[in-house]
């Protein structure tokens, strides 16, 4: 594998693909359980299945599939498994994934193709403030990617802001792998300290995690508080366990570059069929290259849109837009549809608010009520105007629950989760808004 593909032409890259998928297909009907079961029960062959177009023929992969048959989409022994890894069950139980030497050589190559489109030399110094433990992909796919294109590693993990600004004064860092709402902390604690971010060896973060640009790809709430506060450039990515590749952008902030030799990409509407050019649909996505648990047209839940022109990097890849939401998260609230990320910008841009989860539960009449769950430190005052800034914004207003200072931080701290938690849906639960 080259990086040569993503300056090529769209036919060349077709080509490519369907080269990929064949090989691909023959692969699993040798090895997987849960293909070879599906293909048998549509009575498909390898023969049926030549170009990413013919993929329409076969039906979507779910997280329910991966969740009830997880052992059948494993098509090597288990002799051959180098690494484990987990979903973080942002949609339920997590699934665990198994991955081979050879998928780990693939997850570097990702992640070092995808370290060099945000501007990543072997002359910096990467700092990951994220965990390399706890079943992570993520952290893994850091550390091998950085190692991959030459540059150095410091593993400082998760939280402390003294220990992450000590290590970028020791080691001189110039990027941060980084949940961007961490970097406010950080300017925050920098502040408090008499820390001159602004002159630190930080050029550039690498975000992950949370979205910091809207669909026009401007800034959001979030990215722009940070960037008004410390002048470095912020790069958005999105990926996840299941694809083992990100999308990552470039110098241009367009949108994240597909790596179209590592997965191919559809976008579809509610039943399964791909979208019009420019429409919004949910990503799914079918897996090149991954030896261990490889999966076809399997459907991510996150609602997005491409962007096929080139790009002015001089990249001619597709390009995906910032996640819309999820699926599966989308709420119908007083005739309104919302998804939960429109509401955390909201809550993000309502100055001094703090903590807060947003939960969306089912109401009496058995249809979706939304609770902001804040601190009851919050005045009467400011909770007056945290509603009319929410119905200012979002044209309803949901329920503010009030909850102790301990209570609000287990809900944003779960102690099994390695992130910090903003939404939970209940809906189908107990109510918990008493």
């Amino acid at each position: 594998m080259t990086q040569d593909i993503e300056r090529s032409t769209q036919e060349e890259i077709i080509k490519m693909q369907n080269e990929k998928l064949t090989v691909l297909i023959s692969f699993v009907l040798k090895n997987s359980p849960y293909y070879k079961r599906l293909f048998d029960k549509l009575g498909l062959s390898a023969s049926d299945i030549h170009t990413v177009e013919d993929l329409k023929k076969l039906p979507i992969t779910t997280k329910d599939d991966l969740q009830a048959y997880n052992d059948d989409f494993l098509c090597v022994p288990k002799s051959e498994i180098v690494d484990y890894v987990t979903t973080s069950g942002t949609l339920g139980k997590p699934v665990t994934f198994a991955l081979t030497e050879k998928d780990l050589q693939r997850l570097a190559y990702n992640e070092a193709t995808s370290f060099a489109t945000a501007g990543v030399t072997k002359n910096d110094v990467v700092q990951l403030t994220t965990t390399l433990d706890r079943r992570f992909m993520a952290g893994l796919a850091y550390f091998l990617g950085t190692r991959k294109l030459g540059a150095a590693m410091v593993r400082v993990g998760s939280g402390i802001p003294e220990l992450q600004w000590d290590s970028i004064h020791r080691f001189q860092s110039t990027y941060l792998v980084v949940v961007p709402s961490f970097l406010l902390k950080l300017i925050s604690y920098a502040e408090a300290n008499g820390i001159d971010y602004n002159n630190s060896s930080v050029k550039a973060a690498i975000c992950i995690g949370e979205p910091l640009r809207d669909q026009d790809f401007k800034l959001n709430t979030l990215g722009s508080k940070i960037k008004e506060k410390w002048d470095i450039e912020l790069y958005s990515t999105y990926a996840s366990t299941e694809m083992s590749t990100a999308f990552t952008e470039c110098s241009a902030h367009q949108g994240g570059h597909h790596r179209p030799e590592l997965i191919i990409t559809e976008i579809l509407d509610d039943e399964g069929i791909p979208v019009e050019e420019g429409e919004v649909g949910e990503l799914a996505i079918t897996t090149l290259g991954i030896e261990a648990m490889p999966l076809i047209r399997y459907t991510t839940g996150d609602m997005v849109q491409a962007h096929t022109e080139p790009c002015s990097c001089g990249r001619t890849t597709m390009r995906l837009s910032p996640v819309l939401g999820r699926k599966k998260h989308m709420i119908k609230y007083k005739g309104t549809t919302l998804y939960p990320q429109s509401v955390i910008e909201v809550l993000t841009s309502f100055e001094g608010l703090g903590m807060y989860v947003i939960e969306v539960i089912t109401g009496d009449l058995g249809t979706d009520k939304l609770l902001i769950h804040v601190s009851d430190t919050l005045s009467a005052l400011r909770q007056k105007e945290l509603k009319e800034h929410l119905r200012a914004n979002l044209r309803v207003v949901p329920d503010l629950v009030l909850n102790s200072k301990e209570a609000l931080k287990a809900k944003k701290f779960p102690e099994m989760s390695r992130k910090p938690i903003s939404f939970i849906d209940s809906r189908g639960l107990v109510s918990t808004d008493k």
